[in-house]
C-alpha cells in the first residue's frame, strides 16, 4: 500500500518497509514446499521410511509457516498507513517470524516422538524408492533456498553489508547471540529461510540414513536421523523465538545505538539525558523517546537535528525540561 496523502505538518508511521519481491519469493517457495510435502508424506507411508515421513511431516508445518510469512507481508503492506496501528505495521513481520518459530518447535517435537516410536516398531523400508524421493525433496529445498536467498542478497546490498555466502541469516545466529548486531532485519524472511533450510537438512539426514541402511542393514539409523533432525530444528527454533520475542516485548536494543544517542545529545553544553527509550518498530526502523534536562533549553528540533545522522531512528519524540543542576 502506498503512502496516503497527509497534511505536510504530519508524519507517517509506515515503518514496515515490505519488500514485495520477498513476498513473491515466499509464495513461490510455499507452493514448491506444498507440492513436495504431498509427495514425501505419501512416499514415506508407502515405502515405510520414518526419515522420509518425518521430512514430509515437517514440510507440512513449513507450508503453514510459509503461509503465515506470506500473509504477514501482505497484511503489513495493506495496513501500513492504517492509523489503528500506533507505530505502524513494522512488527507484523516479526510476529510472523515468531509464529513460524513456534511451528518449527512443534515439528521438532513430532519428529522426535515418532522417531522414538519407530525404534521399537521398525517397519520394512523400500530403500530405493525412498532414497529417490528424498533426493528429489533435497533438490526442491535447494531451489527454494536459492529463491529466498536472493532476498537476503538484496537486503544486504541495500544496507551496504556483506555476509558469508550460503547461509544468510540463521548461520549468523551464533554471532548475534554474542552481541554482534544483526544486519538483515527481516525476521519474516529469516523464518521462511529457516524452514527451507530445515527441510534441506532433514532431507540430507534421510538420504544418509536410507543409504547406510540399504547397504548395511542398520535400519535403526532411520529413526535416529529423525531424532537428530528434530534436535537441530529445535535449536534453530529457539534462536528465532529468542530474537523475535525480544523485539515483540520491546527489549533494549543494541548498546552501540544507545551510546550513539546519548553521545549525540550530551556532547557539549550542559544537556543531559534523564530518560531514554529506544525500541524497534520495523525491520530496519527504531523509535526513540528522549528526555533532556538542561539549564539552557533548546527547541525539540535542535535535539532531533543532533540525532539526524542516526538514520535507523525513524520516529523521535523529544521532551525538554529546564534544570539548573543538569551539568553537575
Amino acid at each position: 500500500m502506498h503512502t496516503k496523502n497527509i497534511d505536510p505538518w504530519k508524519h507517517t508511521h509506515e515503518f514496515a518497509s515490505v519488500d514485495e519481491g520477498n513476498e513473491r519469493r515466499t509464495i513461490v517457495v510455499a507452493a514448491l514446499t506444498a507440492t513436495m510435502m504431498i509427495v514425501e508424506v505419501a512416499a514415506g507411508v508407502l515405502y515405510g521410511s520414518m526419515a522420509l515421513l518425518a521430512d514430509g511431516w515437517h514440510m507440512g508445518t513449513h507450508v503453514a509457516a510459509l503461509g503465515i510469512s506470506a500473509f504477514a507481508y501482505r497484511y503489513a503492506r495493506r495496513h501500513a498507513a492504517d492509523p489503528c496501528f500506533t507505530f505502524g505495521t513494522g512488527k507484523v513481520s516479526v510476529l510472523g517470524g515468531f509464529a513460524s518459530a513456534v511451528a518449527l518447535a512443534v515439528v521438532a517435537l513430532l519428529m522426535a516422538a515418532e522417531s522414538l516410536q519407530r525404534f521399537f516398531t521398525r517397519p520394512a523400508i523400500r530403500f530405493d524408492e525412498a532414497i529417490f524421493v528424498a533426493v528429489v525433496g533435497l533438490a526442491v529445498n535447494l531451489i527454494s533456498a536459492v529463491v529466498l536467498g536472493r532476498g537476503f542478497v538484496r537486503a544486504n546490498h541495500s544496507h551496504g553489508h556483506s555476509h558469508s555466502p550460503g547461509l544468510p541469516e540463521h548461520a549468523r545466529s551464533h554471532a548475534d547471540s554474542h552481541g554482534h548486531p544483526e544486519h538483515t532485519h527481516d525476521h519474516n524472511l529469516r523464518a521462511a529461510y529457516l524452514h527451507v533450510i530445515a527441510d534441506a537438512f532433514t532431507s540430507v539426514l534421510a538420504i544418509i540414513a536410507l543409504t547406510v541402511g540399504k547397504f548395511t542393514g542398520q535400519v535403526w539409523l532411520d529413526p535416529l536421523m529423525g531424532i537428530v533432525g528434530g534436535a537441530m530444528i529445535a535449536r534453530w527454533s529457539y534462536g528465532l523465538l529468542r530474537d523475535t520475542g525480544r523485539i515483540l516485548l520491546d527489549a533494549p536494543v543494541e548498546k552501540d545505538l544507545l551510546r550513539s544517542v546519548r553521545s549525540a545529545i550530551e556532547t557539549g553544553g550542559d544537556d543531559r539525558l534523564s530518560d531514554l527509550h529506544v525500541w524497534k518498530v520495523g525491520p530496519n526502523a527504531y523509535a526513540a523517546v528522549v528526555s533532556v534536562v538542561t539549564a539552557h533549553p533548546q527547541p525539540p528540533d535542535h535535539y532531533r537535528s543532533l540525532l539526524a545522522h542516526l538514520e535507523e531512528l525513524s520516529h523521535i519524540s523529544v521532551e525538554v525540561q529546564r534544570c539548573s543542576t543538569a551539568a553537575r
